[in-house]
C-alpha cells in the first residue's frame, strides 16, 4: 500500500496527499501556493527553507511569475489561516534575509492509503492515534525512509507534490508563450498588463497602505517600519488623486493578520497596499504589493533596495509609481531638497513617540533632528506638536506657547508646501489668541491637503470656542469622515462644547461598542454627564475612568465618597487631589477652578480663571462652555476676562 503522511502540529491536522488543513475538528480553507508552501516547511523539521528554494519548488525554473510577491502572499495567508504573529510567530518564523522555518513542534503520522482514507476529517485523534504520534516523534522511533535521508531532506510525498506541480506549470507556461506567440503584434507590454487586469486597476480610486511589516529581526526597529508607512500614506496621498486613508486608521490592523477583502470593507476602500521593510546596518529592503481590496486580486509589486543615505527618498518614489500606475498621478512637485539620513531618522522616531503618547520622548528625537539639520521643516513642526500639547499639560503654558508659536513660525518658512507645519501654526496662534492667524494657517493646511483629519478637528475646536455650535459640528464630522480613528472622542466632545448632552452620550456609548476600554471616551461620559446634573452616572464613569487608568484605590475612593456624601463629596476630593498634586508639578489653575465652580465658591472660582489668565492657558478658551461657570455670567469680573481673552460673550 501507497503510504500517506499527516502532520500533526498545535492543533492542525495537515494532511499532505489531500492538501487539507484541519483544526479543532474544522476544515481550513488555504489556497493551493500557500498549501504547498506549508506542506514544505513542514516537512523541513524546522530547519530553514531559503526564498530560493521555494520559489523553484513551487513554480520551477524559467516559469514567468512574480515569485517574490508569490512568496509574500503565501506566507501572509498561512499566516492568516494559523492566526501567526509575523513578530513573535509560533510557527512560520522569518530569517532575516534568507528565508523561513517552521518553528512548532511537528509529529509526523503514517498510515496506508486505506488507513488514511479513514482520518477523522474532524481533526479529533481516532482510535490508536496517540500511540502513532508517539511512535513517530523523534524520541522514539524514526521511519526507514525518514532516516536515509539527511535531515533537512523532504519526505517523498512532499517531492512528488511539488514534481506534478512542476509539471503543471510547465504546461501553463507552454499555453501562455503559445497565446503570447499569437498576439505578438499587441507588444509584451499590452499583454502583460492584460493579464495584470487593467480593468480592475482603473476601479481603485481608494486606496489605504496597511503597517509595513518590520522583517529587520528587532523589535526596536518598529518604529522605522511605522515610519515609512506614514510617509507612504502622505507621499501617496500628495502625489496622486486617490482618496487615501489616514494613519491612525490603517494602525489598527498592525499585526492583524486578517483577510483584506475584510478590512477594505471596514475602511471603505477598493485598493490595499501591503509590504514590509528590512533595515540591517545601512541597507534597507522595501517590498510592497498593490492588492484589490474586494477580490483580493494581485495587480502590482516592487522591491527596492538602498542604502540607509538614499532611504529618504524611497516612499515618494514609490508613491508615484503606484499613482501612475492607476492613472492618478498629479503634476510632480518641485525637486526635493537634500534630508540628512540622521535627521530623518530622528524623527521618525519622535513621530513613533509622540503618537504613542510619549510627549517628552518624542520632544529628544525632533530637538535632534533640527540640530542635525537646521533647515529640516518636519523636525520643527514636530517640536512645535510637542510644546502645543505640553501647553496644555505639563508645561508652564505662556512659555510653552511662545514656543509652539517660533518652532511653527520655523516649519513654515522651510517648507511653505508642508501641511503640518501650516496646522501646528494654526494652532498655536490660536493658543496665542490671533484668531485671524489662526484660521488662515488652518484653512492653509486643509487647502494643501484636503483629507488632513487633524485641520477639520483643530477647526472644529475653534469653532466652539467662538460660540458658532453648529458649524463645529459640521467640521468635526468632516474629521470623522475622513478619520473616525484618530480622535474616537472628537464628535463626543463638540456635542459637549454645543451642550447637546443626550448626542455626546450616545456617541461615545456607540464608539465605546468597539473600544471598550478607550479612556478619552469614559472621560467623555463623564463630562457629559457631569454637566447634564446626572450625578449618579458622572461618578460611575469616573470610578470606571480610574480603574482603566490602574488607579484602583483612587476609584474605590470615589465610590466611597459617592456613597456617603453624593456627587458633592466626590468633587472636593477632586479639588483635594489637584490641590497636593499641584505642590509637586505644574498644574492648571483652570483644574482646580472647574471644581470650586461646581461648588459654587464664586470668590475662589474668579480668582483661579484670573490666574490662568496670567499663565495664557488654553483652556481658558472653553470656560463658556461648561454650564459650571454660568452662575458667574453677570459678574463683571467674569465679563471682563472674556472681553481680555478675545472671546465673543455667550451671555
Amino acid at each position: 500500500m501507497v503510504a500517506a503522511t499527516v502532520f500533526e502540529f498545535d492543533d492542525f491536522k495537515l494532511d499532505c496527499d489531500r492538501f487539507e488543513l484541519y483544526r479543532a475538528g474544522r476544515a481550513v480553507k488555504l489556497e493551493r501556493k500557500p498549501m504547498e508552501l506549508l506542506v514544505l516547511l513542514a516537512t523541513r523539521n524546522g530547519n530553514l527553507v531559503t526564498r530560493a528554494e521555494i520559489a523553484e519548488r513551487l513554480w520551477g525554473r524559467d516559469v514567468f511569475v512574480d515569485t517574490e510577491h508569490g512568496i509574500n502572499t503565501a506566507v501572509r495567508k498561512i499566516r492568516e489561516v494559523l492566526n501567526d504573529d509575523p513578530v513573535q510567530s509560533r510557527f512560520v518564523q522569518t530569517v532575516t534575509g534568507k528565508g523561513y522555518r517552521f518553528a512548532a513542534p511537528v509529529f509526523e503520522v503514517r498510515s496506508s492509503s486505506a488507513d488514511a482514507s479513514r482520518l477523522p476529517p474532524t481533526g479529533v485523534d481516532g482510535p490508536g492515534a496517540t500511540e502513532m504520534r508517539e511512535a513517530s516523534s523523534p524520541a522514539n522511533v524514526v521511519p526507514e525512509a525518514a532516516a536515509a535521508k539527511p535531515a533537512d531532506a523532504p519526505i517523498a510525498v512532499a517531492d512528488e507534490v511539488s514534481r506534478r506541480s512542476r509539471l503543471r506549470y510547465w504546461l501553463v507556461a507552454a499555453a501562455v508563450a503559445a497565446f503570447l506567440a499569437v498576439g505578438i503584434s499587441l507588444g509584451a507590454r499590452g499583454l502583460r498588463d492584460r493579464a495584470l487586469n487593467r480593468a480592475a486597476v482603473r476601479k481603485i480610486s481608494s486606496l489605504a497602505v496597511l503597517p509595513l511589516d518590520n522583517l529587520s529581526g528587532d523589535p526596536g526597529q518598529n518604529y522605522f517600519a511605522d515610519g515609512m508607512t506614514d510617509e507612504l500614506t502622505t507621499m501617496l496621498a500628495k502625489n496622486s488623486t486617490l482618496r487615501v486613508v489616514s494613519r491612525t486608521s490603517v494602525m489598527q490592523y498592525k499585526g492583524a493578520r486578517r483577510p483584506l477583502p475584510e478590512i477594505a470593507r471596514e475602511l471603505g476602500v477598493d485598493g490595499i497596499l501591503e509590504g514590509s521593510v528590512e533595515r540591517t546596518g545601512d541597507k534597507v529592503h522595501m517590498t510592497i504589493q498593490l492588492i484589490q481590496g474586494p477580490s483580493d486580486t494581485h495587480i502590482w509589486a516592487e522591491s527596492y533596495d538602498r542604502d540607509a543615505n538614499d532611504v529618504v527618498s524611497l516612499p515618494r518614489e514609490a508613491a508615484q509609481t503606484i499613482a501612475r500606475k492607476l492613472n492618478s498621478a498629479v503634476v510632480e512637485q518641485a525637486a526635493q531638497r537634500y534630508v540628512s539620513p540622521e535627521a530623518h531618522d530622528a524623527y521618525l522616531r519622535g513621530r513613533y513617540l509622540w503618537f504613542a503618547g510619549k510627549n517628552e520622548e518624542a520632544a529628544k528625537y525632533f530637538r535632534q533632528a533640527t540640530e542635525l539639520q537646521p533647515d529640516y521643516a518636519p523636525g520643527w513642526a514636530g517640536l512645535s506638536t510637542y510644546y502645543g500639547q505640553g501647553a496644555g499639560g505639563e508645561l508652564y503654558p505662556k512659555d510653552a506657547i511662545a514656543k509652539e508659536v517660533e518652532t511653527a513660525t520655523k516649519a513654515v518658512e522651510l517648507d511653505d508646501s508642508f501641511p503640518w507645519a501650516h496646522l501646528s501654526l494654526g494652532a498655536a496662534m490660536f493658543f496665542n489668541w490671533d484668531w485671524a492667524r489662526g484660521e488662515q494657517e488652518i484653512s492653509r493646511a486643509i487647502e494643501l491637503d484636503p483629507n488632513l483629519a487633524e485641520a477639520y478637528h483643530f477647526r472644529s475646536k475653534m469653532l466652539s470656542a467662538f460660540g458658532r455650535n453648529e458649524e463645529a459640528i459640521e467640521a468635526e464630522k468632516k474629521a470623522m469622515e475622513l478619520d473616525p480613528f484618530e480622535r474616537p472622542f472628537g464628535m463626543g466632545l463638540t456635542y459637549i462644547w454645543a451642550r447637546q448632552y443626550e448626542a455626546a452620550i450616545n456617541e461615545a456609548r456607540l464608539r465605546l461598542e468597539t473600544r471598550p476600554e478607550d479612556v478619552t471616551l469614559h472621560w467623555i461620559l463623564w463630562e457629559a454627564y457631569r454637566r447634564k446634573g446626572a450625578d449618579k452616572e458622572a461618578a460611575q464613569e469616573l470610578e470606571k475612568l480610574l480603574l482603566l487608568q490602574g488607579l484602583e484605590s483612587s476609584a474605590a475612593g470615589v465610590r466611597h465618597k459617592f456613597e456617603r456624601g453624593g456627587y458633592k463629596a466626590v468633587v472636593l476630593g477632586q479639588l483635594d487631589y489637584y490641590k497636593k498634586l499641584s505642590e509637586k508639578k505644574y498644574v492648571s489653575p483652570l483644574e482646580s477652578a472647574k471644581y470650586e465652580a461646581q461648588l459654587g465658591r464664586r470668590e475662589e472660582t474668579l480668582a483661579l480663571l484670573e490666574e490662568g489668565y496670567q499663565h495664557h492657558d488654553p483652556e481658558l478658551l472653553w470656560i463658556q462652555n461648561d454650564p459650571a461657570y454660568d452662575f458667574l455670567h453677570g459678574d463683571e469680573r467674569y465679563r471682563s476676562l472674556i472681553r481680555r481673552i478675545g472671546l465673543p460673550p455667550v451671555y
